[in-house]
């Protein structure tokens, strides 16, 4: 009610305003007014807010008034970032018609929707990163799911268990999820709070809806080549997320020319907690990427190259024959430095393909961006004539390249070749390409003669020396005078100005030509943005073709990349077998040893576990000596080999692991009502649930989130289930603070002791940071706390209290050995169970205690 009151009582402009936010009341909306985008009410506070800009008050037609903030159009995309950053929807409002041509008011309109997860503009975006916008379809249990990249065109789909949610919006880092109205509350009540959930209309989950808008997406008659066919929630979650798309951006996005089914088979499968725990992408300590294994071994030199790394990281291989021909493709590279080197060269030249013909799809492409497409193109075909025979896997993948030289040779001769951005005035266009154009830009371009000259003749008609012609675009072309010659303009100029030191004149002869010149321009703008539509229109049919061939540029980046890291920081190629075994001679953890001061060498260990032999490594020695990097360096060597990388080893042979497990540190999960005790057995039920004797379990600790009784009878059932359990006999390493394991392994057969090496001096300790056999002798807890700088007294008080504890535990030992003397199957229970104490004299009892004293020694 309030609503329509104040609507009633505004300016027209404002009228348009409150109609365009009713479409879009969940948007910030973005109001077009002259040179300035200008935000009302609700909308104006929050994006005060946000950008740090004023907030004022407008007068609303004798309404009252309402807040007011804005900032200028030409600074629109820093903006926009900020909002959609913030988790906010943004609807731009432009005006849609020629304010000289319009009648009355402008006419305006929402052109376009962003959200967090459908930014296309790079300057939005993070280069290296996915921007995966998620569709979730629920039925039961089981959830279709499809996650698109509306700045890239790739899109996938998969089904996965309902619980699995959470780790699927952490796999592929989504800011947004779209799900169908009548199921937003219950997807609400599993995800954070913090990611945007937005709802749909449920019509556009009907099942015959999606699967006919996917046919039309991609131009079929069916999805059986896309191997969705006879799936209802895949095709429902994939069909939601086009609709969405177009809803946002209101036209057909052919960028996403074709979708692909997640599998699971044939990758190695990494959950959450194993990517967070290993820090592959995010440090644990809130540094973002810094002391990541990403940031570690990421020297790809183009953006499609980064973000498919990161896509392998996320799906490591479980093919030998398939990692093997990545590690053969990185062994060629090496083998041949020069030809290293030119690609090197050859990719700095590289555009992020993926990108542009995403904002050529939406409109958004300038001339620059074309010709950074034609230059890409090329550059696959100059590095495909670098390759020889001898690098056959190489010269494989690169040979599969679109012949795009037609496309190439149509934009050369098209685009100049170092055109504007802003491609609003023209001069973008090769002469010769239209005859037309050419025509009308010559006038343009003899504009200037003509203009001079006819200042040369004026001058000389009128006396004037210091008469100027000059242009602005208020008044267009005028003739200067200034007060001093006002006496000598002659009658035939027209006076359109008056200024404090001069007057501004036209005349017949030079409006005409005016008119001659802006239309001229106005003609050549027009026909130069019809010319590059025409070559978009090519591009766009172009489009599978381009894409294929970024594919193939991201992977031989990705190659010089390992090829790089491995030759920089002596990787060795790491060999597979069928046994099932690992085997880690001198390895490294490829993030520490980096982070290393330059006077520090990091200490490399061995590891050999066997497949159904000695397979188990219980682990113990202090803290802060190395048990903990031993643990995440076997799990990241592991995870490197089988995304076909070289290792940070002077030796590795491994089985294909199937799932990389690790259990590592204390954590808690307080806004999910998960203590850190329950996320620890939360993962540890995980690992034992799903665990395969192809697996490689690491745990780091287990029970410290409990007493001390109840953590070691849970360690040491879990590690006799690790061990025991014949559907698991998993490879596994645990490192742990319970000494009483020690004893543990020793009698099981499959398990053995390690220990970090620490030499003690004078009740200090060193730690080595060497892996040796058996197990740790003490805990030097106190040291490490003393090392930590704990106050002296502190220190003290700790070692005496050492002291007692240890004598009243070999007290406590001392009374257990007396006690078992009277087990009641020892001889001297039977002897004293056959006493008859009714019938015992006095010297009897005498005689028999005796008898018992003799019996004890």
């Amino acid at each position: 009610m309030k609503e329509n009151i104040i609507k009633n009582k505004s300016t027209p402009a404002m009228r348009q305003y409150w109609d365009a936010k009713k479409e879009y009341p969940d948007a910030i909306m973005l109001f077009r007014m002259g040179d300035f985008y200008e935000t009302f009410d609700t909308d104006a506070e929050i994006t005060s807010d946000i950008l740090d800009i004023a907030l004022t008050k407008r007068a609303n037609g004798g309404a009252s008034s309402v807040p007011l903030a804005g900032f200028p159009y030409h600074s629109l995309e820093q903006h926009i970032h900020k909002l959609l950053s913030s988790g906010y929807k943004v609807a731009i409002c432009e005006q849609v018609e020629d304010p000289k041509l319009s009648k009355g008011i402008v006419k305006r309109a929402v052109v376009e929707v962003l959200s967090p997860g459908t930014a296309i503009a790079t300057k939005y975006l993070d280069s290296n990163e996915n921007n995966f916008l998620g569709s979730i379809y629920i039925y039961k249990n089981e959830i279709g799911y499809s996650i698109v990249d509306n700045s890239t065109g790739e899109f996938l789909c998969g089904l996965e268990n309902k619980n699995n949610i959470l780790n699927i919006i952490k796999e592929y880092k989504l800011k947004e999820i779209i799900i169908p109205s009548f199921q937003k509350e219950e997807l609400i009540q599993i995800v954070n709070s913090s990611l945007m959930v937005t709802a749909y209309d449920d019509w556009k989950s009907d099942y015959d809806h999606c699967y006919e808008k996917l046919n039309e997406q991609f131009n079929t008659k069916s999805l059986k080549g896309y191997g969705i066919d006879d799936n209802k929630l895949l095709i429902i979650s994939a069909g939601a997320c086009l609709f969405y798309l177009e809803d946002n951006s209101f036209k057909k996005g052919d960028h996403i020319t074709s979708i692909s089914r997640i599998k699971e088979k044939g990758y190695m499968r990494l959950d959450d907690f194993t990517l967070k725990n290993l820090e592959v992408f995010d440090s644990l300590n809130n540094q973002g990427s810094i002391g990541t294994l990403i940031n570690t071994i990421d020297l790809t030199i183009t953006s499609m190259g980064s973000r498919l790394l990161k896509s392998h990281l996320r799906k490591p291989l479980t093919n030998i024959k398939t990692i093997n021909s990545r590690l053969n493709t990185i062994d060629e590279l090496i083998n041949n430095q020069i030809l290293l080197d030119d690609i090197v060269i050859l990719l700095r030249q590289v555009y992020d393909l993926e990108r542009i013909i995403a904002r050529i799809s939406n409109d958004k492409a300038n001339p620059l961006d074309v010709i950074n497409l034609s230059k890409t193109l090329s550059v696959l075909n100059q590095i495909n004539k670098k390759i020889t025979v001898k690098q056959k896997n190489l010269k494989q993948i690169v040979n599969k390249q679109n012949n795009m030289k037609k496309l190439v040779g149509l934009i050369d001769k098209t685009i100049i070749i170092d055109p504007p951005i802003n491609f609003n005035k023209g001069y973008f266009i090769n002469k010769g390409i239209n005859k037309e154009l050419d025509q009308y830009r010559m006038i343009s371009e003899d504009a200037n003669k003509w203009l001079v000259d006819y200042q040369d003749q004026e001058r000389k008609k009128t006396k004037i020396s210091s008469l100027k012609i000059s242009y602005n675009k208020v008044f267009g072309y005028y003739i200067d005078v200034t007060k001093v010659h006002l006496d000598k303009v002659p009658d035939y100029y027209i006076r359109k100005q008056t200024l404090t030191n001069s007057e501004r004149y036209f005349t017949d002869e030079l409006k005409e030509y005016e008119e001659k010149i802006l239309y001229s321009n106005d003609k050549s703008i027009e026909i130069e943005k019809e010319i590059f539509n025409d070559l978009k229109s090519n591009i766009v049919k172009q489009f599978k073709k381009i894409q294929y061939n970024a594919k193939i540029l991201a992977s031989v980046d990705v190659f010089i990349s390992h090829s790089l890291v491995a030759i920089n920081y002596n990787y060795s190629k790491p060999k597979f077998n069928s046994k099932n075994n690992l085997e880690v001679i001198k390895g490294r953890h490829p993030v520490v040893e980096r982070l290393l001061p330059l006077n520090e060498d990091f200490i490399s260990n061995d590891l050999i576990l066997l497949n159904n032999k000695k397979h188990l490594a219980i682990i113990t020695g202090p803290n802060m000596s190395g048990k903990s990097t031993f643990l995440r360096q076997t799990g990241l060597i592991v995870l490197l080999a089988q995304i076909g990388s070289f290792v940070p080893a002077e030796k590795c042979t491994l089985g294909i692991v199937d799932q990389l497990f690790t259990r590592v540190g204390a954590s808690d999960n307080l806004a999910g009502g998960e203590s850190t005790f329950l996320v620890e057995m939360n993962e540890s039920a995980n690992i034992l649930n799903n665990a395969t004797n192809k697996s490689l379990i690491i745990l780091d600790e287990i029970g410290r989130g409990t007493s001390t009784f109840d953590g070691l009878s849970l360690a040491w059932a879990i590690t006799e289930y690790l061990h025991n359990n014949k559907a698991i006999k998993a490879k596994a390493l645990f490192a742990t603070h319970y000494h009483e394991l020690i004893e543990l392994a020793e009698n099981l057969s499959g398990a053995f002791n390690l220990n970090v090496e620490v030499v003690e001096k004078n009740d200090k300790i060193v730690f080595l940071r060497k892996i040796k056999d058996g197990g740790a002798s003490k805990s030097y807890g106190i040291q490490v706390a003393e090392m930590a700088g704990l106050p002296n007294k502190v220190i003290s008080r700790a070692k005496n209290l050492l002291i007692d504890f240890m004598n009243k535990k070999i007290n406590k030992k001392s009374d257990v050995n007396q006690l078992n003397l009277f087990d009641k199957d020892s001889r001297l229970v039977k002897i004293i169970k056959k006493i008859d104490i009714d019938s015992l004299s006095p010297l009897d009892a005498l005689n028999v205690l005796n008898d018992l004293q003799d019996e004890i020694k």
